[in-house]
C-alpha cells in the first residue's frame, strides 16, 4: 500500500458516487452522515457492504462516500461500484474476486425516454374502437 488514501467513482443509473477508503475500523460514512442513518433498508446497506465482505476486508478500511443522483437504490449501487474500484487501487491481488461477484461491471440499464404520442416510454394512450 503505497498510500492512505484509496479513491474510486461508481455509477448506476442516474447515481454518481466518490468513494474514499482509508485504513481505519470500517465505519461507513455516506454524504457526512452514518450508513445506518442514511439508508434505512437493511438490503440496501448489504449492497453497500458487499465487496468489503467478498474480499475479507471488513473492519480494514474507513469509507467516505459523497454521492449525488438517482434514488437510494441507485445511489447504493453506486456506492458498491465505488468501492470495488477503489479496492482495486488498495490491492490488485482483489481483482478476481470482484470480478467474479460482477462488481466491476458498470451496470448498463438505464431509464428509456419517452416518445412523442405515447404517455410513457411505451405505454399508449388507452385504445378504444369506438
Amino acid at each position: 500500500m503505497a498510500s492512505a488514501k484509496f479513491y474510486g467513482t461508481g455509477r448506476r443509473k442516474k447515481s454518481v458516487a466518490r468513494v474514499y477508503l482509508t485504513p481505519g475500523t470500517g465505519k461507513i460514512t455516506i454524504n457526512k452522515r452514518d450508513i445506518d442513518e442514511y439508508f434505512g433498508l437493511d438490503t440496501l446497506k448489504a449492497i453497500v457492504r458487499q465487496p468489503l465482505a467478498a474480499t475479507e476486508t471488513e473492519g480494514k478500511f474507513d469509507v467516505l462516500v459523497n454521492v449525488h443522483g438517482g434514488g437510494y437504490t441507485g445511489q447504493a449501487g453506486a456506492i458498491r461500484h465505488g468501492i470495488s474500484r477503489a479496492l482495486l487501487e488498495a490491492d490488485k491481488e482483489y481483482r478476481p474476486v470482484l470480478k467474479a461477484a460482477g462488481f466491476l461491471t458498470r451496470d448498463p440499464r438505464m431509464k428509456e425516454r419517452k416518445k412523442y404520442g405515447l404517455k410513457a416510454a411505451r405505454r399508449a394512450p388507452q385504445f378504444s374502437k369506438r
